[in-house]
């Protein structure tokens, strides 16, 4: 397939210009990145942002395979010797999936059916006079042979064989797909006696709503709940509907044989067409409802991936638990663990004072600056006790989300770090360096296991990689990374290198010491001039080389030189120079290297390295609230987003049972989705408006 035709093809998927997708298709044919082509190479792509290179990437692959099914097709209706140049030409021009497979339809190889027995027992001509409907009168008796022993047998024989036509017929099949997705109901039923244990789908146990108006995570929720065995679920439309379409298109007659040909109709509807569409449509709203929901889980994980970092300080970290304990480390300002230990200021030992001394002990020994307990189990109770301590006012406590950290203290990255400590200490240690650094620190973590956004588990779990991945690599990129400090962990996501490269950097530094140039890079084993290209412009190094500490790629460096020549300063007294902004409209520098570069070039001399990553306001939660029996109807109070979903989103109110914020009771105006006005850790004033204490629910409102 040409570039332009699938150029073509991406542009009709997308709405991209054609021109700008062909720009991208070659970059990336030439082995460059997503991050890279979004950054460096803005004036080639009309200024097209990262998640719409990432589409077109998307979309050529989707389409490529596409294309390897056309291929594999066409061999096969070759090897069959059909002769039927409409067919060829209709396949080539055919840029649907579905359709495609019902043109295949007829000539995929198929198990023994009835329609093939009654072929291979002669009786095509016989459904082949039927399915004319000219004769009243049908001459059976020529067809009453060897194993058909009757004209029953011959009539049934033919009905089988008509209703594989009916079947295969691709108009009428693309009818009826119509009216499913145009008419279809998706329903769903309690199954008998399961009613006590199935209390979560209640919503669910007698359930209809039009299939194509359902928002996502009620599809998600009946699917799971009938996977579970919970519910029964299925698509419905009106029977006489779908017959009536049929008809209109195979009755030709009023005859002997027209009413043959109905039977065949009904037969083929109930037991065929019906069946094969309403998967079809159910598969069509799963995958509508998996992309909305991996949208959702992606705006959330990056918002977490930007949360502020503390900066280099020393921390003091806390992993809470009751009966086990709080495993306490304390880490450098680097996140090497110095010490670790286990207290037990809470029931059943309540060492109040021993754990009072052993802390005020590590914060002198180490002199932490900050420090941050996990916001699990026993979280409420520990920071109640560390703020109890009267401690300096220069010493700041954080609640840190915690999710995924037991993921991390068991995974293979955590034996690796700390191969000689327990999973208490692994996760302690995560929950100090998440406060230190969340973007390092939640790349070493499965992103689906951070634990935002809704039915993760459940959709398809290959795009959900593929999606996520992309929106760590663009976090990554977005921030950049520091050489000689990064993990490897953390280098293998930005652009150009992966998981080998990034080995190979962290040991060649390891044996050669810290980088002092960007240039220095091109020694590592295996990492050539492309991969340098792709990387550069996303590392930062403090050397000799002022730039190489800048977003400002190696290939750009002799028009920064020139630049400081014609403003006649040091090239690095441009860095942080807000003057040089207005050399945005120097039409050579445009000519050189594109206005876009150009203006890109210039903010980042003039604000070096800024870090779109903003402190969050740190919530008192009340210390009158400590379990959900403390709320009461009506009550107003201080809560954090914890989570945003399509329907809602979840308050954390310093209890066990966080609270949710249906999306009709965000605001007095129409939004698409709670991410429109909310984001994660945000402090939200809500009012309780239902309390379920039995199931553990609390619903909240913020229209106060």
């Amino acid at each position: 397939m040409s570039q332009a035709i699938l150029s073509l093809q991406i542009a009709n998927n997308t709405q991209l210009a054609q021109n700008n997708i062909q720009v991208v298709l070659n970059l990336l044919n030439e082995g460059a990145t997503v991050p890279f082509i979004a950054r460096y190479r803005k004036d080639q792509t009309g200024g097209l942002e990262d998640h719409e290179i990432f589409k077109i990437q998307k979309e050529a692959n989707a389409i490529e395979e596409l294309v390897k099914r056309k291929e594999y097709v066409l061999e096969t209706i070759k090897e069959l010797k059909v002769d039927n140049p409409q067919l060829k030409n209709n396949i080539e021009a055919c840029w649907d999936k579905k359709q495609l497979e019902d043109l295949f339809a007829p000539y995929k190889s198929k198990r023994k059916t009835k329609a093939s027995v009654a072929k291979e027992n002669g009786l095509e001509g016989l459904a082949k006079i039927i399915m004319s409907q000219k004769n009243d009168h049908i001459n059976i008796q020529p067809f009453i042979k060897n194993n058909i022993k009757s004209e029953t047998d011959a009539i049934d024989g033919a009905i089988d064989i008509i209703s594989e036509w009916i079947a295969e017929h691709t108009y009428s099949k693309n009818q009826l797909r119509r009216l499913f997705t145009r008419e279809g109901i998706l329903k769903s039923k309690i199954k008998k006696g399961k009613e006590a244990e199935a209390q979560v789908y209640k919503t669910y146990f007698d359930f209809e709503q039009k299939a194509t108006r359902l928002p996502s995570h009620r599809i998600l929720a009946i699917l799971r709940g009938t996977n579970e065995g919970f519910l029964s679920s299925g698509i419905s439309i009106d029977k006489q509907t779908a017959i009536d379409l049929l008809e209109r298109n195979f009755i030709k007659s009023k005859n002997q044989s027209a009413k043959i040909v109905k039977q065949a109709i009904a037969n083929t509807y109930g037991k065929s067409l019906k069946p094969s569409l309403e998967k079809e449509l159910l598969n069509e709203l799963k995958q509508k409802a998996d992309v909305e929901a991996i949208q959702v889980f992606s705006k959330n994980l990056e918002q977490l991936l930007l949360a502020a970092p503390i900066g280099k300080k020393n921390v003091l970290a806390i992993d809470p638990g009751f009966k086990t304990g709080c495993k306490v480390v304390c880490l450098n300002k680097q996140g090497d663990l110095l010490e670790d230990t286990v207290i037990y200021p809470h029931p059943p030992q309540q060492q109040h004072s021993k754990s009072i001394d052993k802390v005020l002990e590590l914060l002198n020994k180490h002199k932490i600056e900050a420090i941050a307990i996990g916001n699990g189990t026993a979280g409420r109770e520990t920071e109640t006790f560390i703020k109890s301590m009267n401690l300096a006012k220069d010493i700041a406590v954080y609640l840190v989300n915690e999710n995924g950290a037991s993921i991390y203290s068991a995974s293979d990255i955590g034996r690796e770090e700390f191969p000689n400590h327990d999973i208490t200490v692994r996760g302690a240690v995560s929950i100090g360096r998440r406060l230190m650094d969340p973007l390092a620190e939640l790349v070493k973590i499965e992103p689906k296991s951070i634990g935002v956004g809704q039915y993760q588990h459940d959709v398809d779990q290959t795009l959900l990689k593929t999606e996520l991945d992309h929106v760590v690599e663009r976090c990554v990129n977005k921030i950049g990374v520091q050489l000689n400090t990064a993990s490897k962990y953390l280098l293998q996501y930005i652009a150009g290198i992966g998981p080998g490269l990034a080995k190979n950097i962290v040991e060649y530094r390891s044996k050669n010491g810290k980088f002092n140039s960007l240039n220095e890079l091109k020694k590592v084993p295996r990492l050539g001039d492309k991969a340098f290209e792709q990387c550069a412009g996303f590392l930062r190094v403090q050397g000799k080389q002022p730039l190489d500490n800048t977003g400002i790629h190696p290939e750009q460096y002799k028009v920064v030189s020139q630049i400081a020549k014609e403003q006649k300063l040091s090239v690095d007294k441009l860095i942080g120079n807000d003057d040089i902004l207005s050399l945005g409209d120097n039409i050579n520098l445009q000519k050189q290297i594109g206005k876009l570069t150009l203006i890109d070039l210039l903010n980042e001399l003039a604000k070096p390295n800024i870090d779109p990553r903003k402190q969050e306001d740190q919530l008192e939660f009340s210390q009158n609230i400590t379990t959900i029996n403390d709320l009461h109807e009506g009550m107003i109070l201080q809560g954090q987003v914890s989570n945003i979903t399509n329907f809602g989103a979840f308050i954390d109110l310093g209890i066990k049972e966080n609270g949710l914020v249906h999306i009709s009771q965000i605001t007095n105006q129409f939004i698409n989705s709670p991410n429109d006005v909310l984001h994660l850790n945000q402090i939200v004033t809500v009012k309780v408006i239902q309390l379920d204490i039995e199931n553990k629910r609390i619903g909240l409102t913020m229209k106060l």
